[in-house]
C-alpha cells in the first residue's frame, strides 16, 4: 500500500511559508506566482497552519474584508488534522473527505515536512493503479 513517503518522493518536500503578518494580497501573489493553492503560515520556524484559495474565497472576499490590510493570521486553516509520511493514502483520502478539506500538513514528529492536496493523492492513486494494471498484464503474458 502506498504511504504520503511515496507522494513527498516523487514531489519533494519543500513546502513555501510566509508569516504570520503577511498581507493577504502578497500571499495571493505568491501562491499564483508558484501556481499553488496553499501556503504555510510560520512564525520563524513553527507551523501556524495553512493559507488556501478556500480560506481567501470565504474568508476575505465573502466579507468584504480588505486584501491589501488584511494579514493571513486572519484567514488562516488552523487545527487541520495531521498527517505522517508514513500515513497511507487511503488514511489521507478519509481524512480529507470526511473533514471536507484539501490539503494535509505532513509532519515527521513536531517538524513539518511537507504539504499534500488531494491532487497529489489521486495521482499517487492513478500511479498505483496503472502500476497493478501493468503486473496482472505482465503476468497474464507470461
Amino acid at each position: 500500500m502506498k504511504k504520503v513517503s511515496h507522494i513527498l518522493a516523487r514531489k519533494g518536500n519543500s513546502v513555501i511559508n510566509v508569516s504570520p503578518d503577511t498581507p493577504v494580497i502578497d500571499a495571493l501573489k505568491l501562491m499564483a506566482e508558484k501556481n499553488i493553492g496553499s501556503l504555510v503560515i510560520a512564525d520563524k520556524d513553527d507551523y501556524l497552519g495553512l493559507l488556501t484559495e478556500r480560506d481567501y474565497a470565504r474568508k476575505v472576499i465573502l466579507k468584504g474584508k480588505s486584501s491589501a490590510e488584511t494579514p493571513v493570521n486572519e484567514i488562516m486553516s488552523t487545527g487541520l488534522p495531521r498527517i505522517t509520511p508514513d500515513n497511507s493514502i487511503d488514511t489521507c483520502m478519509h481524512i480529507m473527505s470526511e473533514s471536507n478539506i484539501r490539503y494535509l500538513p505532513v509532519f515527521d514528529h513536531d517538524k513539518l515536512c511537507g504539504i499534500i492536496s488531494i491532487t497529489d493523492v489521486v495521482t499517487e492513486t492513478i500511479l498505483a493503479q496503472k502500476e497493478t494494471i501493468e503486473h496482472l498484464q505482465s503476468y497474464i503474458h507470461s
